[in-house]
Formats: C-alpha cells, sequence, structure tokens
C-alpha cells in the first residue's frame, strides 16, 4: 500500500464526465434556483426550529440570539466555500466530491463516512421529533396511540429505571411482551421513514412539488408563530440576558447547529439542478440568509414569552403557547411542526443517496449504489438502503444521543470544505472572467497576510480584558481539566497555525474564517461526543482499506 495513493486527488475533467457536463449523470435536470433555495429552506426550518431550539435556549437563555449569529456567520463562510466547488465542479457529492478534488482520496472517504452521520443519521432525531408532534395532533382530533407504539425502546428503559417520565413508564408497564421481549416502538417515526423513501425513490420532480408546497405552508405558520407570539412578551424574561454564562450559551451548540445544516443538502442536488453552477451558490446562500432572520427572531420571541427555564423540552413551541393559554396556536403549531419536519426528511432522505451514488462512480463502495432506476431516473438501490439506516436504529436509539453525533459530523465536514477551498489551485484570470461572463459563483480573494494576525491579536486583547482567567482556564493542566481542556488547545494551535500560514501563503480570507469560526463551534462538543465520532470513524476507516482502497476507480496497482 503507497501514502501516496491514500491521498491521490480525483481530476476534475473525470468529475465533469459524470455528471457535471450534464450529459452523463442520468438523473432529471429539472431545478432551478427557486427550487434549490425551497430545498434549503426545508432543510434547514425543521427539528432544529419546533425541537432544539429549545433546549438552545434553555441552555443559554435570550442570549442564545449569539449563538445564532455565530452559527450563520460560521455557515455563511462555509456556505461560500460550497459555492466556490459548486461553481468549480457542479457534481452531486456534495463536501465528499470537493474533498476529492483538494485533500484527495483518504480524507474524500472519512467525508463521506460522515456525511451519513449528517443525512441519515440525523433524519432519526427528525423522525423521533416529527413523531411527537404528530402525536400531539392525533389528540386533537381525539385519537390516541398506545404510548408503546409513540416512544423508543432506549427512552422508555431509562424512564423506568429512573422511575420518572410519565410516557416512558407507561410504556414500558402496559407494553405487550413477546419472548420474554417488551415491544416497544415509535410508530409514527417509523411510518414517515417508509413514506418519505417511497416518495424520493419515485423522482425528484416529485419530491420538489411536495417541497416547494410545505415550505409555503411553514413560512407562513412560523410568521403566524412570531406575530401571535409578540403580543405576549414580557420583556423582564430577557433579563437576565446570559444566565449562565457564555459557556452556558456555548453548551447550546449541537442543539443550535443542527438548525444549519440543512444548506448542505442543496449541494447534493447539482445533477438535478438546469444551471448548478449558477444556482447552487444562490440557493445555498439565499436560503441560510432567510433562515438565520427566522432563527434569530423567533428565538427572541419565545425567550420573552416565558422564562427561559421553561423551555427544556421537546416540543418548545407547543409548551410556550400551552402556558399562555392560546390554546388554539397549539393545533396551528402541530401542523407546522408536521409540515415542517416532513420536508427535512425529504430533502436528507434525497441527499443520501445521492453521495453514495457519487462514492460507488468512484469504487469506493459497491457498484449497486449507483445503479439508476430506469423509470423513475433516481438512485433506486441508495434510496432504499438509506431508508434502511435511518429505519432501524429508530428502533434501538435515542434523539439525544443522534443529536451531538450529528453536529460534530457535519461541522467536521464543513472544517474540511473551507479547508479545501485554500488548497484548490488559483484560477487564470481568462477562467476567472469567464466563470463572471457566465454568472458563475466565485468568492472574492481578500489577502489575509496582515487582516487574520490582526484579528488574532485583537481576539487575545478582547478576551483578556473581559474574560481574564480564559487562557489561566485553558492552559491548567491538573487531574479532571486536561480532557475537558483539550478541544480548546487544540482550536488555539489551530490558530497558530493558520496565522503562520495565512502571512507566508497569502490565503484568501474568507475560507480562512469559515475554517477558523467551524472549529471554533466543535470546542462545544463534549468529549464524550468526540469519543463517539472517533470510533464512527474507526469504523469507517476499516471498511476502506478492506474495500474502498483496492477498489478504487484511482487505483493504479
Amino acid at each position: 500500500m503507497s501514502l501516496t495513493n491514500l491521498f491521490r486527488r480525483k481530476p476534475t475533467s473525470t468529475i465533469l464526465q459524470q455528471g457535471g457536463d450534464g450529459d452523463h449523470s442520468g438523473l432529471n435536470k429539472v431545478l432551478n434556483v427557486r427550487d434549490l433555495t425551497f430545498f434549503g429552506i426545508a432543510a434547514i426550518i425543521g427539528g432544529g426550529t419546533f425541537s432544539a431550539i429549545g433546549n438552545a435556549c434553555f441552555s443559554g437563555g435570550p442570549a442564545v440570539i449569539l449563538l445564532y449569529i455565530m452559527c450563520a456567520v460560521a455557515c455563511g463562510f462555509t456556505a461560500m466555500c460550497y459555492a466556490e466547488f459548486a461553481s468549480r465542479v457542479p457534481v452531486s457529492g456534495s463536501a465528499y466530491t470537493y474533498a476529492y478534488v483538494s485533500f484527495g482520496e483518504l480524507f474524500a472517504w472519512i467525508i463521506g463516512w460522515a456525511l451519513i452521520m449528517e443525512y441519515s443519521i440525523g433524519n432519526i432525531y427528525i423522525a423521533f421529533s416529527w413523531s411527537g408532534y404528530f402525536t400531539n395532533l392525533l389528540e386533537t382530533f381525539h385519537i390516541h396511540l398506545p404510548e408503546w407504539l409513540t416512544i423508543n425502546y432506549k427512552s422508555a428503559q431509562d424512564a423506568f429505571v429512573a422511575n420518572k417520565g410519565v410516557e416512558g413508564l407507561a410504556a414500558w408497564q402496559n407494553a405487550p411482551v413477546i419472548g420474554g421481549l417488551k415491544i416497544i416502538f415509535d410508530l409514527p417515526a417509523v411510518v414517515i421513514n417508509i413514506l418519505i423513501t417511497y416518495l424520493v425513490y419515485r423522482g425528484t420532480k416529485e419530491s420538489k412539488n411536495f417541497s416547494n408546497v410545505m415550505v409555503y405552508i411553514k413560512l407562513a405558520i412560523i410568521l403566524l408563530v412570531i406575530v401571535v407570539g409578540a403580543f405576549y412578551i414580557d420583556i423582564d424574561n430577557w433579563t437576565p440576558f446570559m444566565p449562565n454564562g457564555f459557556s452556558g450559551v456555548m453548551g447550546g451548540v449541537s442543539a443550535v447547529f443542527f438548525a444549519y445544516i440543512g444548506f448542505d443538502a442543496v449541494s447534493t442536488l447539482a445533477e438535478e439542478s438546469k444551471n448548478p453552477q449558477r444556482d447552487l451558490p444562490r440557493g445555498m446562500i439565499y436560503s441560510l440568509v432567510i433562515c438565520t432572520l427566522v432563527f434569530i427572531v423567533l428565538a427572541l420571541v419565545i425567550t420573552g414569552m416565558v422564562s427561559y427555564e421553561l423551555l427544556g423540552v421537546s416540543d418548545p413551541l407547543a409548551e410556550i403557547f400551552a402556558l399562555k393559554g392560546v390554546k388554539w396556536m397549539l393545533f396551528i403549531v402541530s401542523i407546522a411542526a408536521v409540515v415542517a419536519m416532513t420536508s427535512v426528511l425529504l430533502v436528507f432522505q434525497m441527499g443520501q443517496p445521492r453521495i453514495w451514488m457519487t462514492m460507488s462512480r468512484d469504487g469506493l463502495m459497491p457498484s449497486k449504489f449507483a445503479e439508476i432506476h430506469p423509470k423513475y431516473k433516481t438512485p433506486g438501490f441508495a434510496t432504499i438502503v438509506t431508508g434502511l439506516v435511518v429505519g432501524l436504529p429508530i428502533f434501538f436509539t435515542d434523539e439525544n444521543f443522534v443529536l451531538d453525533f450529528t453536529s460534530i459530523g457535519t461541522l467536521f465536514a464543513f472544517v474540511l470544505v473551507c479547508g479545501g477551498v485554500l488548497m484548490l489551485s488559483p484560477q487564470s484570470e481568462t477562467e476567472l472572467a469567464e466563470r463572471a461572463t457566465k454568472g458563475k459563483f466565485r468568492i472574492p480573494y481578500v489577502n489575509s497576510k496582515f487582516i487574520f494576525p490582526l484579528i488574532m491579536v485583537a481576539a487575545i486583547v478582547l478576551i483578556q480584558t473581559y474574560v481574564p482567567t480564559f487562557f489561566t482556564d485553558v492552559f491548567d493542566f491538573s487531574e479532571g481539566k486536561m480532557a475537558s481542556n483539550l478541544p480548546m488547545l487544540v482550536f488555539l494551535l489551530v490558530c497558530i497555525v493558520m496565522t503562520f500560514l495565512s502571512f507566508t501563503k497569502n490565503l484568501s480570507l474568507i475560507p480562512l474564517l469559515g475554517l477558523v469560526s467551524c472549529c471554533y463551534l466543535l470546542t462545544g462538543m463534549a468529549v464524550s461526543n468526540w469519543m463517539w465520532f472517533g470510533i464512527w470513524l474507526v469504523l469507517g476507516l476499516i471498511f476502506y482499506f478492506i474495500y474502498g482502497y483496492k477498489n478504487s476507480k484511482l487505483n493504479v496497482n
């Protein structure tokens, strides 16, 4: 095994022949910029809005809006890097393809493996959240499902062990037993996964029309939530603004960032876009701006309506209107949540098969994953496998574990995308002029030689002024402190290295800021999250060296 072969890069010309030129893909090219923007909104406004926002507000208080802004800035820089790649390499595969062009095969595989966490595993969390709101919606029509059909096995078992949680205890006590095993599973979550898988299997055009309708509905309802909620705001609830300090704000990073990962899914639809080099960048950036404004306003409204201490629930929007006695809004919120999360499931379920399809073309996955259905023009086999990967864990995992697992994998992918743009070979003036003439996106080059070091110096001065114990705490190597400080120590090392490279290599400022800001968000992840992520990567590397390395289309041995 040659070390050089691990970092062999895929030529852009080969990638374009596989689908980027529009002639070799086999997929239906039916999406315009509006459709792509709506797919981005569909993926972003969902579980993070109707479920995860509650835990984020509970952790950070009203100051959680600062975290939304930070995540939006990080994602904004990252979206521009995605847009740059989409303009140069307009094919399905998302960050996986981009890493193959810039870093080489091993990193491409790692990203492809990590993206399974974003799309497939992320959809498990959305399915659980969808089920909770759908069950509430059924209750308004006096339709009651047995508790053992509305909760996952692990949550019910934990409730029994802890002897708390009405639903979980009822599910454990009343569940039927077959062969000594209690039958407990989340039926609505299983059913919606099956239905979404079928819709995605049938075709992109059908999925597009369904998604667009749902986006209109949920944006209208969220606007209604904001308008009605504004009449119940008590400004005293915004005090204290940062009740748990800045560490409390950062404690919600998994929940907040989970809301933003959807814009990445737009890039997987490149080969079904009519003009991907122009429309993909616009779709990603438009959807990110729209959703950021929605998140900030919504966070201000709900933390103004009730104390942040009451928002640590799985259905915060329903909870606040219940506390205020606005019962008719409970029904509206439940409908909005069901619609919103259905659209997220749809977009994520479309993204994963297309990444596997691209990896299969490269030989890193079995060839079956690259098969296009002759009638529906979709990656049929990969879509079915995605449905199974999402559906089976619903029976034995819970939403909290899935949430942290998904966010860390996505941030890791974002870091490599930003780093990949920094490593791209500069284009000639002729190529840049041609891209500009055709309306293709390019990141404006701003030399970071002096700007980035000045930003780092200013950051150190501000930290030392307003958080004088910061560096003392970070460099505390006493027992029990080292493990929790390790992510921040690694981040500081990254900052030092990138400051040196920015000065010596004249790096482009925008992707550099994207890389550093995403690295900072990673410091908010717990050590246990890193441990599970490490195990996941090891499993992926084992698969790569057993199958992918020797079957790669770039294998010259």
